[in-house]
Protein backbone atom coordinates (compact mmCIF):
# COMPACT_ATOMS: atom_id res chain seq x y z
CA UNK A 1 0.00 0.00 0.00
CA UNK A 2 1.11 3.56 -0.67
CA UNK A 3 -0.31 6.48 1.44
CA UNK A 4 -0.49 9.81 -0.15
CA UNK A 5 -0.84 12.77 2.45
CA UNK A 6 -1.43 16.33 2.08
CA UNK A 7 -0.66 18.41 5.66
CA UNK A 8 -1.66 22.13 6.50
CA UNK A 9 -1.07 24.42 9.63
CA UNK A 10 -4.49 25.48 10.65
CA UNK A 11 -4.65 28.98 12.10
CA UNK A 12 -7.73 28.90 13.58
CA UNK A 13 -8.98 25.12 14.68
CA UNK A 14 -12.49 25.67 15.44
CA UNK A 15 -12.60 27.16 11.75
CA UNK A 16 -11.53 24.27 10.27
CA UNK A 17 -13.73 21.83 12.38
CA UNK A 18 -17.11 23.93 11.34
CA UNK A 19 -16.07 23.90 8.10
CA UNK A 20 -15.38 19.79 8.28
CA UNK A 21 -18.56 19.80 9.67
CA UNK A 22 -20.52 21.51 6.59
CA UNK A 23 -18.44 18.80 4.32
CA UNK A 24 -20.26 16.47 5.89
CA UNK A 25 -17.14 15.05 7.99
CA UNK A 26 -17.63 13.98 11.30
CA UNK A 27 -14.72 13.69 13.53
CA UNK A 28 -14.06 11.33 16.44
CA UNK A 29 -13.34 12.34 19.85
CA UNK A 30 -9.60 13.24 19.79
CA UNK A 31 -7.23 10.32 20.84
CA UNK A 32 -3.31 10.67 22.29
CA UNK A 33 -0.41 9.54 20.14
CA UNK A 34 2.69 9.01 21.18
CA UNK A 35 5.12 8.30 18.83
CA UNK A 36 9.02 7.66 18.16
CA UNK A 37 10.36 8.28 14.98
CA UNK A 38 13.42 6.49 14.13
CA UNK A 39 16.01 7.19 11.09
CA UNK A 40 17.70 4.29 9.54
CA UNK A 41 21.40 3.15 9.75
CA UNK A 42 23.77 5.77 8.09
CA UNK A 43 20.90 7.98 7.07
CA UNK A 44 22.04 12.09 7.88
CA UNK A 45 19.23 14.57 7.19
CA UNK A 46 21.22 16.52 4.27
CA UNK A 47 20.33 13.36 2.02
CA UNK A 48 16.85 13.73 1.72
CA UNK A 49 14.06 11.17 2.33
CA UNK A 50 13.93 9.17 -0.90
CA UNK A 51 15.09 6.02 -0.79
CA UNK A 52 15.92 5.18 2.39
CA UNK A 53 12.96 3.73 5.01
CA UNK A 54 12.21 5.12 7.93
CA UNK A 55 10.51 3.66 11.12
CA UNK A 56 7.81 4.81 13.84
CA UNK A 57 6.23 3.41 17.26
CA UNK A 58 3.27 4.71 18.19
CA UNK A 59 1.35 3.76 21.23
CA UNK A 60 -2.12 5.07 21.22
CA UNK A 61 -4.83 3.78 24.09
CA UNK A 62 -2.39 1.22 25.39
CA UNK A 63 -2.28 -0.12 21.66
CA UNK A 64 1.71 -0.44 20.18
CA UNK A 65 2.15 0.14 16.50
CA UNK A 66 5.40 -0.09 14.09
CA UNK A 67 5.36 1.43 10.77
CA UNK A 68 7.87 1.34 8.22
CA UNK A 69 7.66 4.27 5.71
CA UNK A 70 9.74 4.47 2.37
CA UNK A 71 9.14 7.70 0.99
CA UNK A 72 8.75 7.81 -2.71
CA UNK A 73 8.18 11.13 -5.13
CA UNK A 74 8.40 13.18 -2.05
CA UNK A 75 7.87 12.29 2.30
CA UNK A 76 4.08 12.62 1.81
CA UNK A 77 4.40 10.00 -0.36
CA UNK A 78 5.06 6.41 1.21
CA UNK A 79 4.89 2.75 0.65
CA UNK A 80 4.02 2.05 4.17
CA UNK A 81 4.03 -1.20 6.39
CA UNK A 82 2.27 -1.31 9.86
CA UNK A 83 2.00 -3.97 12.24
CA UNK A 84 0.96 -4.06 16.03
CA UNK A 85 3.28 -5.10 18.30
CA UNK A 86 2.84 -6.86 21.97
CA UNK A 87 5.87 -4.86 23.53
CA UNK A 88 6.94 -1.03 22.45
CA UNK A 89 10.07 -1.46 24.67
CA UNK A 90 11.25 -4.78 22.96
CA UNK A 91 10.33 -3.20 19.96
CA UNK A 92 12.27 -0.23 20.30
CA UNK A 93 15.25 -2.64 21.45
CA UNK A 94 14.63 -4.66 17.64
CA UNK A 95 15.03 -1.72 15.74
CA UNK A 96 17.94 -0.37 17.61
CA UNK A 97 19.88 -3.43 16.83
CA UNK A 98 19.23 -3.20 13.20
CA UNK A 99 20.94 0.18 13.20
CA UNK A 100 17.70 2.41 13.98
CA UNK A 101 18.81 5.28 15.64
CA UNK A 102 15.50 7.42 17.74
CA UNK A 103 15.54 10.53 16.55
CA UNK A 104 12.23 12.67 17.60
CA UNK A 105 9.68 11.85 20.04
CA UNK A 106 6.17 13.50 18.52
CA UNK A 107 3.06 13.81 20.84
CA UNK A 108 -0.34 14.60 19.37
CA UNK A 109 -3.87 14.49 19.84
CA UNK A 110 -5.53 13.49 16.59
CA UNK A 111 -8.87 14.02 15.84
CA UNK A 112 -10.18 11.60 12.95
CA UNK A 113 -13.08 11.41 10.23
CA UNK A 114 -13.41 10.52 6.64
CA UNK A 115 -15.05 12.06 3.49
CA UNK A 116 -15.13 8.98 1.31
CA UNK A 117 -11.50 7.63 0.40
CA UNK A 118 -10.04 10.47 2.23
CA UNK A 119 -9.17 10.22 6.08
CA UNK A 120 -9.21 13.47 7.78
CA UNK A 121 -7.12 14.05 10.67
CA UNK A 122 -6.65 16.97 12.73
CA UNK A 123 -3.56 17.20 14.86
CA UNK A 124 -2.87 18.74 17.84
CA UNK A 125 0.97 18.31 17.97
CA UNK A 126 3.04 19.37 20.83
CA UNK A 127 5.56 21.80 20.17
CA UNK A 128 4.63 22.27 16.25
CA UNK A 129 1.02 23.78 16.65
CA UNK A 130 -2.57 22.17 14.89
CA UNK A 131 -2.36 20.74 11.71
CA UNK A 132 -4.88 19.27 9.25
CA UNK A 133 -3.97 16.03 7.57
CA UNK A 134 -5.17 14.19 4.62
CA UNK A 135 -4.24 10.90 3.38
CA UNK A 136 -5.41 8.32 1.15
CA UNK A 137 -4.16 4.61 1.07
CA UNK A 138 -4.04 3.46 -2.93
CA UNK A 139 -2.87 0.39 -4.13
CA UNK A 140 -2.77 0.82 -7.36
CA UNK A 141 0.26 3.25 -9.75
CA UNK A 142 -1.98 6.31 -9.53
CA UNK A 143 0.41 9.61 -10.07
CA UNK A 144 1.30 10.52 -6.14
CA UNK A 145 2.01 14.02 -6.96
CA UNK A 146 -1.66 14.35 -8.68
CA UNK A 147 -3.25 12.34 -5.53
CA UNK A 148 -1.87 15.60 -3.35
CA UNK A 149 -3.28 18.38 -5.78
CA UNK A 150 -6.30 16.43 -5.56
CA UNK A 151 -6.17 16.23 -1.71
CA UNK A 152 -4.79 20.17 -2.32
CA UNK A 153 -8.37 21.19 -3.91
CA UNK A 154 -10.39 19.22 -1.20
CA UNK A 155 -8.56 21.28 1.38
CA UNK A 156 -9.06 24.56 -0.17
CA UNK A 157 -12.53 23.73 -0.95
CA UNK A 158 -13.69 23.75 3.08
CA UNK A 159 -12.50 27.85 2.64
CA UNK A 160 -10.35 27.99 5.61
CA UNK A 161 -7.40 29.18 6.38
CA UNK A 162 -4.87 26.48 5.58
CA UNK A 163 -1.30 27.14 4.89
CA UNK A 164 0.25 24.04 3.16
CA UNK A 165 3.44 21.99 4.74
CA UNK A 166 5.62 19.80 3.18
CA UNK A 167 7.48 18.62 5.97
CA UNK A 168 6.91 15.47 8.07
CA UNK A 169 6.03 15.55 12.04
CA UNK A 170 9.34 14.55 12.96
CA UNK A 171 10.72 17.80 10.53
CA UNK A 172 8.20 20.17 12.37
CA UNK A 173 8.70 19.07 16.01
CA UNK A 174 12.34 19.61 15.72
CA UNK A 175 14.01 22.68 16.91
CA UNK A 176 15.91 24.60 14.45
CA UNK A 177 19.41 24.70 14.78
CA UNK A 178 20.60 28.12 16.29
Amino acid sequence: MREIEAKYRVHDPEAVLTALREAGVTMGEPVHQDDTAYAPPGWDPGQGKRGFTFARLRTEDGVHIVTAKTPLANAMECVEHETAVADRDGMHGVLTALGYVPSVRIVKSRRTGRSGPIAVCLDDVRGAGVFLELEVLVDDDRDGRAAQEELDAWARGLGTDLERVTETYDVLVRPVPA
